[in-house]
Order: C-alpha cells, then sequence, then structure tokens
C-alpha cells in the first residue's frame, strides 16, 4: 500500500544515491568542462531544486493528509525575505548611497534600521528565522482553522486569501521591506561573492543537500505510524475520529513542517536569483505549486519534485522561445495529466503501485484500529 511500505529498499536506496550524484555532477561538470555546463545553468537548474523542495513540502500535506493549500507562496516569500534581510545587511555601507541602511530604507528617508531588522546582520539568526517564522504563521492559522474544521475547498480559499492578503501588506513601503521593488543588488553571502560562480555551485550544493535531506524526512513521516494517521484522516476523517484519534495536533504537525520547508526552500531560492519582491507571493504562484504535484503524481513525495522540475524546464525553455504560449501550454499539460494521468507522470514508472490517492482506504482505519493507540497530539 502506498506510504505503508518499509522506509526504503536497498533498490530505492541506489536509486536515491544515483539521483543525488547526478544532481551534484552538475557543478562539478560546469567547473571542468564550462563549454558543456555554461555557468548560467547553475543558478537556473538551482532554482528548479528550490522549486522541486517546495513541492516535496505541498505533496506532505496535500497528498498524504488530503490538506489543498493554496497558500503555500506565503511560506517561501516569507523565507525568502529572512534571506533577503541577511544579504541586504551583509551590503554594509558598499550600497549607492554608501549608508548602513539598505538603499530602499535611504531613498525612502527612513532614519534608523527598524527593530524587526535587528539580528539579521547575522547568518544563523536569519536562517533560523527563515524557519520558524513560516513555521509560527502556519502554527497559528492552522490551529484556529482546524479547530475549526476548515477543510476542503473552504480551507483552499481562505489559504488564498491568506497569500493576497500577504502580498498587499508586502507592497507598502511603510513595511520596510522593500515595497514594490521589494531586495536585490546583494553582494556578499557568509563573506563570499555573490556572483562568484564558486558561490553560485556552493549555494547549489546546499540545495542538493537540503533537497534530500527534506526528502528523507517527509519519507520518514510518512512511513511511520504519524504517516498512517495521516493517510486515514486524508481518507475517512470522521472514522478516524470515531475510533479515538484528535485529528487536530496531527494536522498541525504535518502543516507546520510542510511550512518550514517552504522558507527553507525561499532561503536557497534568493540568493540564487537575486531578488525578492512581493509578486513571489501572487496568488497564482500558490496554484502553480498544487500543479506541480498533480503533474508528477500526489502521494509519491519524488511526483511531486519532478514535476516541479518538468513544469519549470518547460516554463523556462517555453517563455524564452514563445513566450505568449506558455500559460495555454500549463493548463493544458495540467488538464491532460488529470484526464489521462491521474497518478502523475510518476505513475507511469509504478506500475506496481495500485493505491488512486483520492480513494477511501478502510483498511488503514483497521490497521489503526488494530494497533495500541497514539498519542492524540502529533
Amino acid at each position: 500500500m502506498l506510504g505503508l511500505k518499509s522506509f526504503h529498499t536497498p533498490r530505492q536506496w541506489a536509486m536515491f544515491a544515483a539521483a543525488g550524484c547526478t544532481m551534484l555532477a552538475l557543478p562539478l561538470l560546469n567547473q571542468v568542462a564550462p563549454g558543456l555546463v555554461p555557468d548560467r545553468m547553475v543558478p537556473l537548474v538551482g532554482k528548479f531544486l528550490c522549486f522541486a523542495l517546495l513541492a516535496l513540502a505541498m505533496d506532505l500535506v496535500w497528498g498524504y493528509t488530503g490538506v489543498l493549500s493554496l497558500g503555500h507562496a506565503v511560506f517561501f516569500a516569507l523565507g525568502g525575505y529572512a534571506m533577503g534581510m541577511y544579504l541586504m545587511r551583509a551590503i554594509g555601507n558598499e550600497g549607492v548611497y554608501r549608508s548602513e541602511l539598505p538603499d530602499f530604507m535611504v531613498f525612502l528617508d527612513w532614519k534608523e534600521l527598524p527593530w524587526y531588522w535587528r539580528g539579521f546582520d547575522n547568518f544563523a539568526f536569519a536562517m533560523s528565522m527563515a524557519l520558524i517564522v513560516p513555521a509560527l504563521l502556519a502554527l497559528i492559522f492552522g490551529f484556529f482553522a482546524f479547530r475549526s474544521r476548515i477543510k476542503g475547498v473552504y480551507f483552499s480559499i481562505i489559504t488564498q486569501a491568506l497569500t493576497y492578503a500577504l502580498m498587499l501588506l508586502m507592497f507598502r513601503n511603510e513595511t520596510g521591506f522593500g515595497g514594490n521593488n521589494g531586495m536585490t543588488d546583494f553582494k556578499r553571502l557568509l563573506g563570499f561573492s555573490i556572483a562568484d560562480q564558486g558561490t553560485k555551485r556552493g549555494l547549489y550544493i546546499a540545495t542538493v543537500i537540503a533537497l534530500l535531506g527534506s526528502y528523507l524526512l517527509c519519507r520518514y513521516i510518512v512511513t511511520s505510524k504519524l504517516g498512517r494517521v495521516l493517510l486515514a484522516l486524508r481518507d475517512a476523517e470522521n472514522r478516524v475520529m470515531f475510533s479515538g484519534y484528535e485529528p487536530l495536533g496531527y494536522k498541525l504537525f504535518v502543516w507546520t513542517t510542510s511550512a518550514a520547508l517552504c522558507g527553507l526552500a525561499g532561503a536557497l531560492y534568493v540568493p540564487q536569483v537575486g531578488i525578492i519582491n512581493p509578486s513571489e507571493l501572487a496568488p497564482a504562484n500558490s496554484i502553480e505549486i498544487a500543479i506541480w504535484v498533480a503533474v508528477g503524481g500526489r502521494a509519491t513525495l519524488v511526483g511531486g519534485a519532478f514535476g516541479a522540475l518538468i513544469v519549470n524546464g518547460t516554463k523556462s525553455w517555453l517563455t524564452a522561445a514563445y513566450p505568449e504560449l506558455w500559460l495555454y501550454a500549463l493548463g493544458t499539460i495540467f488538464i491532460a495529466v488529470t484526464l489521462f494521468l491521474p497518478q502523475g507522470i510518476v505513475g507511469l514508472f509504478a506500475r506496481k503501485a495500485k493505491a488512486d490517492p483520492p480513494q477511501p482506504e478502510p483498511e488503514i482505519i483497521e490497521a489503526l484500529t488494530a494497533d495500541e493507540k497514539v498519542p492524540s497530539q502529533a
């Protein structure tokens, strides 16, 4: 049964190692054969891997818990803004205005650094905030939403509303986050020049390690007893409650974990693309994340990451060659997968996986009731 298999078989470990080596080969090839792998490919693929991590986080809550979020761009952007604040502080007085304040603050006539910018000159603090702030927002939001038993399309709508509200807030200059233009013109990361190709390779390798580590974490969660409860909640929440399990703690745990992974993806994304602004919070971005997971394959983990790479690779090519066709192509891909590949592209390579995520699986409930009860709070 999907999600209840052993953590990894030897064959799966071999495939995992092969995928890791393949991804890590890119910066090596760029260094020894720049004609084969040009410099621009390293940050471009690194950006795609950040999206793969974002899709992995989405699959954890949608594929395995049945919680469709249309607001995951919020957590991604918060992680990105935390890293952007560190990078702006790292500029020092080398900005256009030669001030200790970020250039956009000088331009907007700020006299001193806002209190919530304190500490962001420290990399460890900034990375901590990139994880903690999205997780804390998710915890608060999720507590009230899940306690009220809001789910289905209603939950999706309020997460979309959250995204739109935060986007409007970030557009305002007085919030101290750069307004419409956001943050850019970064100089250094941990003392290394952002523009240096060696730094770009280092960021790429860090992204690969984060993606692989996050996959192992998610895989561990979904194959544990907690994962069995999550699958049961996805398929038959009322029966789980009647069996003595309280859904709130389990949903909060996986929702908060997913938000933290999104924050990590955002923090890795910003130094590789060189900018963070409110456009990352556009509601369409959150919808596109769901499309990545649907295209790759829900409740597979690897499918979400694969879908992100496929869709964004196609987008990168089409927007350069035929920019007016991209949205039509995206819609066509989504419709075709929905109609002909309900298990996504990964389903084509997983013939033995018979379970269809949306279908109820009562045997999960029976397995849970046969086991010793797990705590009501995850």
